[in-house]
């Protein structure tokens, strides 16, 4: 009880205006941040004859040393006029404000939350006496990784840019390709704690405005302690928790926030972190790369084939294999049949059993190779697949057409462009080689006929997860499975925004007509 009153004690102290004397306004501020030694509070007085008591509140680490000496220390200290003169707090404060502080920003705070927000987002703070404001002075300045190569989506042919942990970087990441004044850039604290900064982009009157105004509502409903991830916003924001396929996208690339953006969606970039999130997402946009809108249409196109072609090996192999060698041995041809009788001939597993204890095998070889650091994780997920599977198949424990058909599995995963992607096809693989192993290619059908069931009654923000296949649209295809031309591209995704369709209106190319053919 004694702690509750002396939390809402502190809680309305944190809350109440500034008061006109510098000294009351000091001492809260100094009972507040008692036990935090990275914040400075420096007492100076300025003026010809140093008459004139103010204080600097900054935090040392956050705020900028020279921006805070150059902007402030020596403006107040050197480069101040004589205003022994003005004796009006007021008009000493509209002089700071306008003409001697030298910094970025300056505006005017008037309750300690404001102020204590800004001195823990790295501004500094200068209080004056007689005057119940203080002036906010632009000084962040923190030391970041700064703008380096995407490290999860990479590409061979494409800008080498990515997010980096800071905001400010991030927004000029996709200012720099999107240079239009309908790109509006809103920004707000989320968590009651952290106060983390969220920036919400948009081009006007291209992404759908129910779409805008539903993504704020869903923001201002968020009331947590803290967003330290944009995975925490996707949790909060997203259309169902009940399944586990992806319904924001998060990507690392700028690129591919600016392509985002034109087609309509909205993007989410949190302090902190340097994966943004696109809303909304269809099904079929984590089969697609950045790199596939820098090669020519026709690469692009066979290159993304192979991705689903991989997705339903991923998802199927295992399964198939269970199916056909424990139900359907009639289906296979009977060179084939004979070779995984001989291979499984010894195997005290049935095969369910076997597929099962191989995929948790390498599961866990794949996490222990993610956790581990980077030099041992190679060795150790490359070496132990190689030393696990040979060992396992001279024990006699499983065959070698299962260790293929595994392999082949795990290596169809590492195919998607996106990992969220890859994760619930990893998941879902076992329930289908349950079924497979249950009711053989019966149970695998039953399987995959509940599984578009589900993704068809997905909504993103609005949008069918499955569009452009269901509901179809054949205006979508065009950029799906196949991606066409950029000048055939002409019109948005319709399900995403239907405001400003046209984007494109190149003419298909044509190449010029030899001299003297008439036309």
């Amino acid at each position: 009880m004694q702690e509750f009153k002396e939390r809402e004690k502190q809680e309305q102290t944190i809350s109440s205006p500034l008061s006109e004397s510098l000294y009351e306004n000091l001492r809260r501020i100094r009972t507040v941040f008692q036990t935090s030694h990275d914040v400075v509070i420096r007492e100076l007085r300025i003026g010809e004859d140093k008459n004139i008591p103010i204080v600097i509140v900054y935090t040392d680490g956050l705020a900028s040393s020279q921006s805070v000496s150059g902007f402030i220390l020596d403006a107040l200290l050197v480069h101040t006029p004589k205003v022994e003169g003005v004796h009006n707090p007021e008009k000493l404060f509209e002089l700071m404000s306008t003409s001697i502080l030298a910094g970025g920003e300056v505006k005017p705070l008037s309750d300690f939350e404001k102020l204590y927000l800004a001195v823990l987002a790295g501004e500094t703070v200068v209080l004056l006496d007689g005057c119940a404001k203080a002036l906010m002075v632009s000084t962040r300045g923190w030391k970041d990784r700064g703008v380096q190569e995407p490290t999860v989506q990479t590409v061979i042919r494409g800008p080498r840019e990515a997010f980096s942990e800071s905001l400010r970087t991030n927004t000029a990441l996709v200012r720099r390709r999107v240079k239009d004044e309908n790109l509006h850039c809103e920004q707000q604290a989320i968590g009651r704690i952290t106060k983390t900064d969220i920036a919400v982009m948009y081009i006007e009157g291209i992404a759908n405005e129910k779409i805008v105004k539903e993504l704020f509502e869903r923001l201002e409903r968020i009331d947590t302690d803290g967003i330290l991830e944009s995975g925490y916003i996707e949790e909060f924001i997203q259309d169902s928790y009940l399944t586990p396929f992806p319904l924001t996208y998060n990507t690392e690339r700028p690129d591919v926030v600016a392509g985002g953006l034109l087609e309509g969606r909205v993007a989410i970039l949190v302090d902190g972190t340097p994966f943004a999130l696109l809303v909304p997402v269809l099904f079929g946009q984590f089969f697609q790369s950045a790199e596939d809108y820098y090669q020519r249409s026709m690469i692009a196109t066979a290159i993304r084939l192979l991705r689903y072609v991989c997705f339903f090996i991923a998802l199927l192999a295992p399964s198939l294999y269970i199916a056909a060698t424990t139900f359907h041995q009639e289906m296979l041809p009977t060179q084939l049949l004979i070779s995984l009788a001989s291979q499984r001939e010894g195997i005290p597993f049935p095969a369910f059993v076997e597929a099962l204890i191989m995929e948790l095998t390498f599961e866990i070889l794949r996490e222990a190779g993610i956790r581990m650091p980077r030099p041992m994780g190679q060795a150790i997920s490359i070496v132990g697949a190689l030393v696990v599977g040979q060992a396992a198949v001279e024990a006699g424990f499983v065959s070698a057409a299962m260790v293929i058909v595994v392999s082949i599995t795990a290596i169809s995963t590492f195919v998607f462009p996106s990992y969220e992607m890859a994760i619930p096809i990893r998941v879902l693989r076992f329930l289908m080689m349950l079924l497979a192993a249950s009711f053989g290619l019966f149970g695998i059908t039953m399987g995959l006929l509940g599984m578009v069931l589900h993704l068809c009654s997905l909504r993103s923000f609005g949008a069918p997860y499955m569009a452009p296949f269901s509901p179809i649209r054949l205006a979508g295809q065009k950029d799906m499975i196949f991606r066409l031309p950029h000048w055939s591209l002409r019109k948005r995704p319709a399900m995403i925004s239907k405001e400003n369709p046209v984007r494109d209106a190149t003419p298909a190319p044509a190449p010029p007509r030899p001299e003297g053919e008439q036309s």
